[in-house]
């Protein structure tokens, strides 16, 4: 069972950085990829990045490609998304995710099932 819980989140104005955090614990982490997602009010979750177990594959959704960067340290058992000139519209609650089975890279929210609790990014303009 995969225990992810995410940190990080706040206020910031349009054009600061932010980086957050997913620690895991109650399993092998380096056994898993690990995605980020983030959720707009009434929307379903969209796919914003992802790192292989290793770390040496990355994947981006087009919206933060350049400006959002994915990274993992697995000895200590953490992603990293660092965000750069963020925006109004990436205002969002953002979650960490990973999935049980082949570690396949999937941008559907639907294949995963182990989730932290969220973190809120509020950009100001």
């Amino acid at each position: 069972q995969v225990q992810l819980v995410e940190s990080g989140g706040g206020l910031v104005q349009a054009g600061v950085s932010l980086r957050l955090s997913c620690a895991a614990s109650g399993v092998t982490f380096s056994n898993y990829a690990i995605s980020w997602f983030r959720q707009f009010p009434g929307k379903e979750r969209e796919f914003v990045a992802h790192i292989s177990w290793s770390g040496g594959t990355t994947n981006y959704a087009a919206s933060v490609k350049g400006r959002f960067t994915i990274s993992r340290d697995n000895a200590k058992n953490s992603v990293y998304l660092q965000m750069n000139s963020l925006k109004p519209e990436d205002t969002a609650a953002y979650y960490c995710a990973a999935k049980s089975g082949p570690q396949i890279f999937y941008s559907d929210y639907r294949r995963y099932n182990y989730w932290g609790q969220g973190t809120q990014v509020t950009v100001s303009s």
